[in-house]
């Protein structure tokens, strides 16, 4: 039955149905078979009104919307130009400076909006043309705007993480922390990839001509600042109040709102369309994660149901090589899936499923989650069915041809598989920045309390 009810998914998602109600239509049919056919009782599945309860009651899925609209307002509010433009400028006059610019602050970006879309379109359509017309290989600029959009997936605060904490079972800040090393260590691969070409071929990253360095000294200070100092501000009041434990992902979340508003009021941009626009964005990716999540519950519910888990914990489990066998089949097992499915999907259906064996093998869920997000991440760079080439691809001029833009990704796509295989081997890059706690076994602790004093001892009360 489990194998059945994988490729009836498989068939209804190449028929091209949501995936949401693939999930419902294939759940609820194996469910009225596997009652028919005795593998469970149907009491069995007056467990599902609870699990849809549970999950449109779960407090941390209101951290969604709140970065959803955070990163929508954003992505509208002009700070990404500021950015872009001041620090074009200040790395302008080194062969590839514009391309570290795009990484720079795709990085900011992607720590403040989480959403991919948000920035390669504000870079795609701000950065692309300038590169093209100072000489660029198309390759290497189509390649690293895409590349430098998708560091959202693994720069907190990224909605993958806070949906991989909910189906791990592990806080939002413990996701937040283990990716630090992951994220600066895949800025520093994209940025060693651009000093390596203008080494090498710096015909290819050539630096801004003297006459398009328009901004020196404070002017050029100012534009940085003014666009640096708010998005720093912002970063830490998300993350920071996570981090010191002052506020939940969902307080910190709506603080971001709040954050956000402010600065698109700084900068003139604040309006009630953008404000209108960016709502109706929030609750059409809010809808669409929970019908989602909602699905996927029906799905597993009965592929519990029918020993589903027990069959691919056995199947994981006899892999060869142990744990290193198991992340290895995993991420090779995640890496192909991502040609089709998106990373909600992959979180709500698959994951769920990993993680009795991840356990059993003693596989640190901070690092398995942190791993599966960094694999997942490529699933936005694969030629041709990769989202961030789609919205380069409707941002970019006619002139630059889809090849370039395809081919353009291979490069970034490599560097991003190579951190997972880092990440397998060196665990410690996750693990690292995780809380230590106090290193005291709870179960070692023996508390000596004086026996409580004998009733009977008690002095008589009287009553006049």
């Amino acid at each position: 039955m489990p194998p059945l009810m994988f490729g009836g998914l498989v068939v209804f998602l190449l028929l091209g149905f949501p995936v949401a109600f693939s999930l419902c239509a294939v759940g609820l049919a194996f469910g009225y078979l596997a009652v028919e056919l005795g593998f469970f009782a149907q009491a069995y599945l007056w467990n599902l009104p609870y699990r849809v309860f549970g999950i449109l009651s779960n407090d941390l899925l209101l951290a969604i919307p709140f970065f959803t609209l955070m990163g929508a307002i954003l992505e509208r509010c002009g700070l990404a130009e500021d950015l872009l433009e001041g620090t074009g400028q200040l790395f302008g006059k080194f062969p590839g400076g514009l391309a570290i610019a795009v990484v720079l602050v795709g990085a900011i970006i992607g720590a403040m909006t989480g959403t991919v879309a948000a920035s390669v379109i504000a870079m795609g359509m701000i950065s692309l043309p300038i590169m093209i017309r100072y000489g660029y290989d198309m390759r290497i600029a189509t390649g690293v705007i895409a590349a430098s959009g998708t560091l959202t997936q693994i720069v907190p605060p990224s909605l993958v993480l806070i949906v991989l904490s909910d189906q791990l079972g592990k806080s939002v800040g413990e996701m937040y922390a283990g990716a630090i090393g992951p994220a600066a260590l895949q800025v520093l691969m994209f940025l060693a990839f651009i000093v390596a070409v203008a080494l090498l071929a710096p015909r290819l990253v050539p630096p801004l001509p003297e006459a398009a360095r328009t901004l020196r000294g404070w002017p050029l200070l100012w534009r940085v600042t003014r666009g640096m100092v708010p998005s720093l501000l912002l970063i830490f009041t998300v993350l920071g109040t996570i981090f010191l434990g002052l506020a939940t992902p969902t307080e910190a979340g709506a603080m971001g709102v709040v954050g956000a508003a402010a600065i698109a009021i700084l900068n003139r941009r604040f309006t009630w369309p953008l404000l209108r626009e960016a709502m109706t964005n929030t609750m059409r990716i809010t809808a669409m994660v929970i019908f989602i999540l909602i699905g996927a519950t029906v799905f597993s519910l009965v592929f519990q149901g029918v020993d589903g888990a027990e069959w691919l914990h056995h199947m994981l489990a006899d892999l060869p090589g142990g744990q290193i066998g198991f992340l290895v089949f995993v991420n090779v097992f995640i890496f192909f899936l991502a040609f089709f499915l998106d990373f909600f999907e992959i979180a709500f259906i698959v994951v769920p499923l990993l993680v009795p064996t991840a356990v059993a093998l003693g596989v640190d869920l901070v690092w398995f989650g942190v791993m599966l997000c960094v694999n997942m991440q490529t699933s936005f760079l694969h030629p041709p069915f990769g989202f961030a080439l789609f919205y380069l691809r409707g941002v970019a001029p006619k002139s630059v041809p889809t090849k370039d833009i395809y081919l353009g990704a291979i490069p970034f796509l490599c560097l991003q598989l190579v951190l997972v295989g880092i990440l397998i081997f060196w665990p410690d890059l996750v693990t690292a920045f995780l809380p230590r706690g106090t290193g005291v076994d709870p179960a070692s602790v023996i508390i000596d309390a004086p026996p409580p004093p004998d009733p009977s001892a008690a002095p008589p009360i009287v009553f006049n």
